[in-house]
């Protein structure tokens, strides 16, 4: 038996030597591996949840972004068509008042040109008056010639009107 126990004795000491041989050669490289491992993992799930987090508040940003852009689109909009408006009416109010001021001119040349046209037709009428009355007076004239000369004279003066 004491062969068993030196045996026993040689086995545990061999086993105590395997183990920390084993555990210097083998256990602790593996578990330093294995830590850093380990670690390069978590490191990478941490970055890749931060690039989650912060692509997620880029994408808030750039959709509130889109929301402001539309709304400024909406304004710029709205801002160009008061000014189009406001244009459109200084062009319409400055086209009436040249068309009132056009307006005026051409009347107060027809006006002008009607007081022409009637000191016209006095004068001319009173050179037809004049060249009958120069008729009438190098001759006597009956009842019946009077009214046969102011006839003449009214149909001398209309047709003198036509003319003109």
């Amino acid at each position: 038996m004491l062969d068993f126990s030196v045996t026993f004795g040689i086995t545990i000491i061999n086993i105590i030597i395997l183990t920390a041989v084993l555990r210097a050669v083998l256990f602790k490289p593996v578990t330093k591996f294995m830590a850093e491992r380990a670690k390069k993992v978590k490191d990478s799930i941490d970055l890749a949840e931060k690039a989650k987090a912060d692509s997620l508040q880029i994408l808030q940003q750039y959709q509130e972004k889109l929301k402001n852009a539309g709304a400024e689109a909406d304004n710029i909009i709205r801002d160009a068509r008061k000014k189009a408006q406001a244009e459109s009416q200084r062009i319409i109010s400055e086209g009436r008042s040249e068309a009132e001021i056009y307006t005026a001119t051409v009347h107060s040349q027809l006006e002008l040109e009607r007081q022409a046209a009637i000191n016209r037709f006095k004068l001319e009428a009173a050179a037809l008056v004049m060249a009958a009355s120069a008729r009438l007076v190098q001759r006597e004239f009956s009842g019946e010639d009077k009214g046969l000369y102011v006839n003449m004279l009214l149909d001398e003066l209309a047709s003198q009107r036509g003319n003109n």
